[in-house]
């Protein structure tokens, strides 16, 4: 018996935001526009270049994550199978649509659509460090290492004095209870 394979492997830009539905037995399947492109040049010199336009279909988890994460514009990798499927439509002709089911998905750019931070994307329940249960309810709370941004110093509540083991000027603030530690 022959072996055979139907594996496709993709990189380009979302032509349309993901659209997430649900089966009526509650499986989540996601559909979004790739656009791949490929640039040539002919004999004469000039450059060419031709775009294809393809179908993507995810199933379950990963339909879920990429209706979450993905966006218009975004660069992504896919890989899966291509899928041809027939119908009949309302008009009484048949149609058919060829489609890429994939089964792996990697965002390749770090943009954030439409004033998206990351801050923003759903985290998954134990992700989140807890805080010790002594600590104090006036301390401000720690962030995870993904969300942590650090403080800027407040200029006007420094003053400058020497350090006495070495000579060299030092900055210290004037409260120290707004020191946070990183």
């Amino acid at each position: 018996m022959a072996r055979s394979l139907n594996k496709v492997e993709l990189i380009g830009n979302l032509t349309r935001d993901p659209e997430l539905r649900y089966t009526p037995a509650g499986t989540a399947v996601c559909t979004f526009g790739l656009a791949t492109n490929r640039q040539w040049t002919v004999d004469s010199g000039e450059k060419r270049e031709e775009v294809e336009f393809h179908r993507i279909v995810a199933w379950n988890k990963l339909a879920e994550l990429c209706a979450q994460l993905l966006a218009k514009g975004r660069k992504a990798y896919v890989e899966g199978r291509l899928q041809t499927r027939r119908w009949t439509g309302q008009d009484g002709t048949e149609k058919i649509t060829t489609e890429i089911v994939i089964n792996d998905m990697i965002i390749l750019d770090s943009r954030f659509t439409s004033g998206q931070s990351e801050e923003e994307f759903n985290v998954p329940e134990g992700a989140v460090e807890e805080a010790p249960a002594d600590a104090s309810a006036d301390a401000p709370a720690q962030a995870t290492p993904r969300t942590q941004k650090k403080a800027k110093p407040d200029k006007s509540s420094k003053a400058k004095t020497k350090d006495a083991t070495s000579g060299k000027a030092k900055e210290d603030r004037e409260d120290e209870s707004e020191d946070i530690p990183f």
